[in-house]
């Protein structure tokens, strides 16, 4: 299976970035706080949901336009009484075919799997509006998640596998870098 694969050989990526985002995760003290995370997040996904959105058609993904994260990023941030601006500078990996994209969105839909404890996380300093992106799809994320997977080994096979762990790498890897500016 192709997502487990993808797990496999991005676990030191992912585990850098997981490490950067629960740092400053500690460091939230009010909601002013948490919004300069949110725009982090919301300057590179949305740079990144244009690099694949050429490439995730609904034949691919149907319901792709339900996996677009950088709205619910934004409507969070405006939730929490901020404007989008102040944004970092970001970069994406290179995306130009479906398998690259899929690899990224690898990255993006995992990013969601961790949101029940980050939400906890928030509520301890007292943020509790602002959460839609880090709710994910609620009850339906394991569905959400199954479904995805299935599109993964639909689409990646072993002579695109590869290409695809690269562009997970790559994605972690620039998100990385946002933190570390």
């Amino acid at each position: 299976m192709i997502h487990e694969e993808l797990r496999k050989h991005t676990t030191v990526a992912h585990q850098q970035l997981e490490k950067l985002v629960i740092s400053q995760l500690k460091t939230i003290r009010n909601k002013e706080d948490y919004a300069s995370l949110l725009k982090i997040f919301y300057a590179y996904f949305n740079c990144l949901e244009q690099a694949i959105r050429p490439y995730i058609s609904d034949e691919v993904l149907p319901d792709y336009a339900e996996r677009r994260h950088a709205i619910s990023l934004a409507n969070d941030i405006k939730g929490l009484g901020e404007i989008l601006t102040g944004l970092p500078e970001v970069t994406v990996p290179p995306i130009d075919n479906t398998v690259k994209a899929l690899g990224a969105l690898y990255v993006m839909e995992g990013s969601i799997m961790g949101g029940t404890i980050i939400i906890q996380m928030l509520a301890r300093c007292g943020v509790t509006d602002g959460i839609s992106f880090f709710r994910g799809y609620g009850s339906e994320t394991g569905a959400k998640w199954a479904s995805f997977v299935s599109v993964l080994d639909r689409y990646i096979n072993e002579d695109s596998e590869q290409e695809a762990i690269e562009a997970a790498n790559q994605t972690f890897s620039h998100f990385t870098n946002v933190f570390l500016q």
